[in-house]
């Protein structure tokens, strides 16, 4: 947080709670925040608010969108806003390229759009500092909707955590702590090394047919469909699974159901257990990208004039 921001002026789009407490971080940093779709939220002091994106879009320096981005449409989450704001064509043709636009996740119609246009557009999901530390509450919530979905204790289960990237890890250590007996799956041979350095029963991906009937709690992080028909019918049927992974998940949910197995789809979980937490983390990571992205656009306007 040791970035200051005096004089730079950002346009904060949308989002939820976390939103919120990302402007109140930014301006104490110094930043003049513009906000679009926040009518309905309580006034905060400071804030500039827009009409309109297309309002917005000429008077600051970065634009800051929602870690969720936007949906097939183009329309971005905006909890809080008295009406449907649209990311299109036309507002991305009206943005100057020395704007860059920082996003959680982009879809590939708007990345397309961005390249041709120039935009300098900053998917901020897979930076590691952000993913790292958006774990902690991610991991939390997860093991906070297990216990509320199931009729035993974390401490002594057999939970199962798929996927041993930078939430995995988070969540296996958290579990052990606990008390769960946790295995741990991956494919690689370093996470799987690591996994058993820790203590957790190692499992590769190709043997978990094998192991998942013993789960009684199965954590997924994995973004592509882990958990599908021939997997369940491995699974217990009061086994609980929360996943973790990017909508639309990694889980059969529909034959979950058809099963009896309580399958709960748990994405963005930062911003709904832990808002304000979530809100800091955002405000703890965008400082020294923005200042490191307009010390790079101007270095390369004075070079060019």
């Amino acid at each position: 947080m040791s970035a200051g921001l005096k004089g730079i002026r950002l346009g904060v789009i949308g989002g939820d709670e976390r939103e919120l407490y990302l402007i109140s971080e930014l301006q104490k940093l110094g930043a003049y925040i513009v906000g679009v779709g926040f009518e309905k939220a309580s006034p905060i002091s400071g804030l500039t608010l827009a009409p309109s994106l297309e309002e917005a879009v000429g008077q600051v320096d970065a634009l800051l969108f929602p870690m969720f981005g936007t949906d097939e449409r183009g329309v971005v989450k905006a909890k809080y806003s008295a009406s449907p704001i649209v990311l299109n064509k036309k507002v991305l043709e009206s943005i100057p390229m020395q704007v860059p636009l920082i996003i959680g996740f982009a879809r590939p119609a708007l990345r397309a759009i961005a390249e041709n246009l120039g935009i300098q557009l900053i998917e901020t999901v897979n930076l590691n500092e952000l993913a790292i530390l958006n774990s902690i509450p991610s991991a939390e919530g997860a093991i906070q909707m297990a216990m509320e979905a199931t009729t035993i204790t974390i401490h002594g289960s057999q939970s199962f955590v798929i996927g041993l990237g930078r939430c995995g890890w988070t969540l296996s250590r958290m579990l052990q702590g606990i008390g769960a007996h946790v295995t741990g799956v991956a494919r690689k041979p370093s996470d799987l090394a690591r996994a058993a350095e820790m203590g957790l029963h190692a499992v590769h991906l190709v043997d978990l047919m094998d192991e998942i009937g013993r789960a009684e709690l199965i954590f997924n992080t994995v973004p592509y469909q882990i958990l599908d028909r021939m997997m369940l019918e491995k699974v217990a049927r009061d086994a609980v699974i929360v996943d973790l992974a990017s909508i639309p998940g990694g889980t059969d949910f529909e034959y979950a159901q058809m099963l009896g197995i309580k399958a709960l789809l748990a994405p963005g979980l930062p911003g709904i257990v832990a808002p304000k937490t979530a809100g800091r983390i955002l405000a703890q990571i965008y400082p020294q990208l923005i200042l490191r992205h307009l010390t790079t656009v101007n270095t390369i306007c004075k070079v060019e004039v």
